[in-house]
């Protein structure tokens, strides 16, 4: 039996993450939070004190983390070494070093291979910042999702404020355009659309909005045609 594989790429804050939770559910697919594997390095390395951008520093710890990917009524849980880490990955800081930490190359390595590897064994939707152009090339279905970097400033800070994180909107602005841009001018699997993803932008749009859209290219696209070919 084929596994559906299901590609959600986008810029930080765009809601990916969000709706593919909710497609999971919906659907009975797998959801695979790939941001989340990469903010658990990132903290695994603050931990360590060593610089996110050291290249040869992160590098050399890599062989000491283990991530496992949970899921409990409550949703996806990521535990680092045996630690439950999903709550304390969320944190601006980690938000940052999740972004270093991803343009090194032999942490993509390590982490796309598990990415793979889940896609093998389960009908998955996955999201991130690679994951139609380099983690699942041959996704049943690609989708880009986007919107005006203020837009997704103003959901993060919604978010962050609800867990009551201690920042400020200008603040996590700032981080988003620094992951923007960090994401896209790295050299080893950047964030960019496919050349056969759908873009669907999302500024002003509610969640219940950019959910229906793409259930809807779901159905379109991927459910109906699965149901006579898999």
């Amino acid at each position: 039996m084929n596994m559906i594989q299901i590609a959600l790429d986008g810029p930080s804050g765009a809601g990916k993450s969000t709706i593919a939770k909710k497609i999971a559910n919906q659907l009975g697919l797998v959801y695979i939070d790939t941001g989340a594997m990469y903010r658990a390095v990132g903290l695994f390395v603050l931990k360590k004190g060593i610089q996110t951008k050291d290249i040869e520093g992160v590098g050399a710890v890599l062989d000491q983390i283990t991530i496992d990917i949970h899921h409990d009524p409550s949703g996806q849980q990521i535990v680092l070494n045996g630690e439950n880490v999903t709550d304390s990955i969320r944190t601006p800081e980690v938000s940052i070093a999740a972004s270093d930490v991803s343009a090194i190359p032999s942490v993509r390595i390590k982490l796309v291979e598990l990415q793979r590897d889940l896609a093998k064994h389960h009908s998955v939707i996955m999201d991130g910042r690679d994951i139609g152009t380099y983690v699942l090339p041959d996704a049943k279905l690609k989708i880009f999702l986007t919107a005006a970097v203020e837009n997704r400033a103003e959901r993060r800070y919604d978010e962050l404020m609800l867990k009551k994180v201690d920042t400020t909107y200008d603040d996590v602005l700032k981080d988003i355009k620094y992951r923007d841009d960090n994401d896209s001018s790295r050299a080893y699997a950047p964030l960019k659309q496919a050349d056969d993803a759908i873009l669907i932008d999302t500024t002003g749009n509610s969640f219940e909005q950019s959910y229906e859209i793409i259930l809807k290219l779901i159905a379109d696209q991927v459910i109906h045609v699965c149901d006579e070919d898999c």
